[in-house]
């Protein structure tokens, strides 16, 4: 199940590369278009698996007339909470195109991608093609990125990020490195916590890729899961210190 701290990665930014534009609307000679931001519905699927994992979530939707509405739900801390949102039929597949959309709006109320509707909607260059006198976007000319006013800058891409250096290790090599010596010294479930604060800082800060946040869950969840359960009906001292309860105990007591 999910936790808090895990819930609050939902709100993290997505790779650049995640990002598309869609044209709201063109100048009247057709050299630029409004450009908004939006991910599509894969992107919403793919955050929900790794932050919360795939057991810990699900979909479920209503169809009233032309309008659907997604139901999403996201088990936290053993409890299932949902927040819904809707959406008409789209121009193109209708109902797929509805089902993908409430989708979306559903997510951006648990925090995916609501910064997407805080970006400045800039005009951007663009190539038109004429339709009953009007003109209709077709394509980028530049990149929409360039034109968005206090746009943070540009987290580092997965690409470059596993790049190999001259030694042949790429920068997940490292991390990788790093955090498994970290988990080393981590023997109870206080210190683990701790250092998993610790990396999701990092996470946030240096905007790590989406597929970096998975495998750092899975590591961290590995090391979780060969401790011993908490029994609550044994008292400290009755376990071996670093076990069971009485390694919450020793370290907090410690720390």
């Amino acid at each position: 199940m999910a936790t808090l701290e895990e819930v609050k990665m939902l709100f993290a930014e997505f790779d650049r590369e995640a990002i598309s534009w869609r044209a709201q609307s063109v100048t009247k000679d057709g050299s630029k278009a409004m450009a908004l931001a939006y991910i599509d519905a894969r992107d919403v699927m793919e955050r929900l698996d790794q932050a919360v994992g795939a057991t810990d979530w699900q979909d479920r939707y209503e169809f009233h007339g032309s309008r659907t509405i997604c139901y999403l739900s996201i088990r936290v801390e053993g409890e299932w909470i949902t927040k819904a949102d809707g959406a008409g039929d789209s121009d193109v597949e209708a109902e797929k195109g509805a089902i993908s959309d409430a989708l979306k709006r559903a997510a951006v109320k648990w925090g995916i991608g609501r910064y997407l509707y805080a970006l400045d909607a800039p005009w951007v260059p663009c190539e038109t093609t004429e339709w009953n006198g009007k003109k209709q976007w077709k394509r980028w000319t530049d990149d929409p990125w360039k034109f968005v006013k206090g746009a943070a800058p540009p987290a580092r891409s997965a690409a470059a990020l596993k790049k190999s250096d001259a030694n042949g290790e790429d920068a997940w090599d490292r991390l990788l490195k790093e955090l498994r010596k970290d988990l080393e010294d981590c023997h109870s479930l206080v210190a683990l916590d701790r250092l998993r604060t610790i990396y999701r800082d990092r996470a946030r800060k240096d905007r790590w890729p989406t597929d970096w946040l998975a495998s750092l869950k899975n590591e961290f969840d590995k090391l979780q899961a060969s401790f011993p359960p908490a029994d609550d009906d044994t008292f400290p001292g009755d376990l071996p210190n670093g076990t069971g309860r009485n390694a919450y105990v020793d370290n907090y007591s410690a720390g």
